[in-house]
C-alpha cells in the first residue's frame, strides 16, 4: 500500500518489527482535540483531517484496517489502506468487534490512549490481553523515511523564509506580541498550514526566558531579540531560534553569542552514528561550564522532531543514552541565559548522516544587528 511517496506497509511492518513480544494485533485509537495521537497519522499518512475517535487496527503483515465516519470519509480516501466507513455509534461497535473480538493480545499505545477509552476498550473486550507497545512506536518514528525527511525540509525552508524577515519587523517600540502576529501571519502566506507551537517573540531581559512566548514589552536600543518558531507543513514540524541584536552589542553580547554559537558547532561535529545522545549535551554543556557563563546553559542540547515538536522522549540531554542513528533528525539548540540580563539561544535542525549531520535551517547564525 502506497500514499504517494509514503510506504505505509512499510511503516506497519517496522512497529511490529520493533516489538520482542508481538500482538496479534495494535490498534490505535484517535480521540477528540487535545488528544491527537501522532501515531495514527504515522501509520496512516494522513495529511488533512482531524480523524475524532477513528481508529485505525495494525497487523502483522503490513495490512491497516481503517474505520471512521461519514464526516471524514473523503479524506480517508487519500490513504491507500481497508478503508470502512461507520455511520452510528451502532455501526462503529459492530466494526470493533469485526475486527478486534478474535484477538488474544491486543498493542495499545498506552501513551496517547485516554483512560476513559482504555476502559471502553477492556470492558468490551474482556478475553483480550492489552499489551502497552508505545517504546515500539516511538522507535520507529525517531528513523525518518524519505518522505518525512522531504516534509520536515520544506517544513524548514518555509521557516527560514520567515526568519529572514524578521529584521524588517524590528523597530523602536514595536511590542513582542507585534512581532509574533506577524511571524504567524507570515508561517501561512509561504505555504506552513500552521505554527508548530506559540512563537516565541522576547526582548531584553525576557530573552532570559527559554520558554516565554511574547508579551506587551516594547523594543529598546540596545535589546537582545530572540525568536523561536517553527512551522507545521503537512503534519510535520520544523523548530528554529535566532537571537538578534537591536543597535550595537556591548561585549558582553558579543561573547555570549560567540559562546552559543562556538557550542553549537560543538553539537554539529560531535553528532553521528553510534553515539550516545547523552555524549552530544555533554560535550556541548562542558564547553559552555569552562567559560564566563558557567551554568549560564540550563535545558539540553536538543529533541527529536517529526510529527511532534518533541517527537518522542529521546533528546540530546544528559539523561539520555540512547544510541544516535541514520535518518534521526534532532533540533541542536544551546543557550546561555542571565536573568535580568538577557539571553541568546541558536537552534538550527539537522538530519544524522553516515558521516555526521545535515543541517535543514540556512539562516545565517551571525549576530545580525538591527
Amino acid at each position: 500500500m502506497v500514499i504517494g511517496e509514503i510506504k505505509v506497509k512499510k511503516r506497519v511492518k517496522n512497529i511490529f518489527n520493533n516489538l520482542s513480544k508481538k500482538p496479534d494485533i495494535i490498534v490505535i485509537k484517535n480521540s477528540i482535540e487535545p488528544f491527537i495521537d501522532n501515531n495514527f497519522f504515522y501509520v496512516t499518512g494522513l495529511e488533512k483531517g482531524i480523524f475524532e475517535g477513528a481508529v485505525a487496527i495494525l497487523h502483522s503483515d503490513g495490512n491497516l484496517d481503517l474505520l471512521v465516519s461519514e464526516l471524514e470519509e473523503e479524506s480517508a480516501k487519500k490513504s491507500d489502506v481497508n478503508l470502512h466507513v461507520y455511520k452510528n455509534k451502532n455501526d462503529f461497535e459492530e466494526y470493533l468487534i469485526r475486527f478486534i473480538s478474535s484477538a488474544k493480545k491486543i498493542g495499545i499505545n498506552f501513551a496517547g490512549l485516554s483512560h476513559k477509552d482504555f476502559n471502553k476498550f477492556s470492558e468490551k473486550f474482556t478475553k483480550s490481553k492489552f499489551v502497552d507497545i508505545s517504546d515500539a512506536l516511538a522507535k520507529t518514528r525517531l528513523i525518518k523515511d524519505d518522505f518525512e525527511i522531504a516534509q520536515i525540509k520544506k517544513s524548514c525552508r518555509i521557516a527560514d523564509e520567515v526568519m529572514k524577515k524578521i529584521p524588517e519587523l524590528l523597530k523602536e517600540g514595536v511590542y513582542e506580541y507585534e512581532v509574533a502576529a506577524e511571524i504567524d501571519y507570515l508561517f501561512q502566506k509561504n505555504g506552513a498550514d500552521k505554527p508548530a507551537f506559540e512563537t516565541i517573540s522576547s526582548f531584553g531581559k525576557n530573552t532570559a526566558e527559554p520558554h516565554y512566548s511574547h508579551g506587551d514589552t516594547k523594543l529598546r536600543k540596545g535589546d537582545f531579540a530572540l525568536f523561536d518558531f517553527g512551522v507545521c507543513f503537512r503534519k510535520y514540524n520544523s523548530d528554529i531560534t535566532r537571537t538578534f541584536m537591536f543597535g550595537k552589542a556591548n561585549e558582553k553580547q558579543k561573547e555570549m553569542h560567540r559562546i552559543v554559537l562556538n557550542a553549537q558547532k560543538i553539537g554539529f561535529d560531535t553528532i553521528k552514528p553510534g553515539i550516545k545522545a547523552n555524549e552530544v549535551h555533554n560535550a556541548v554543556n562542558s564547553y559552555i561550564d569552562n567559560t564566563r557563563f558557567k551554568g549560564g546553559f540550563i535545558h539540553s542540547t536538543g529533541h527529536s522532531l517529526g510529527l511532534a515538536v518533541h517527537d518522542g522522549e529521546v533528546g540530546l540531554s544528559a539523561d539520555c543514552d540512547v544510541k544516535l542513528k541514520e535518518n534521526m533528525v534532532f533540533t541542536v539548540e544551546p543557550g546561555v541565559y542571565i536573568p535580568g540580563f538577557g539571553g541568546v539561544r541558536i537552534e538550527d535542525d539537522v538530519l544524522i548522516q553516515r558521516d555526521g549531520v545535515e543541517i535543514f535551517t540556512k539562516t545565517t547564525r551571525d549576530l545580525i544587528e538591527v
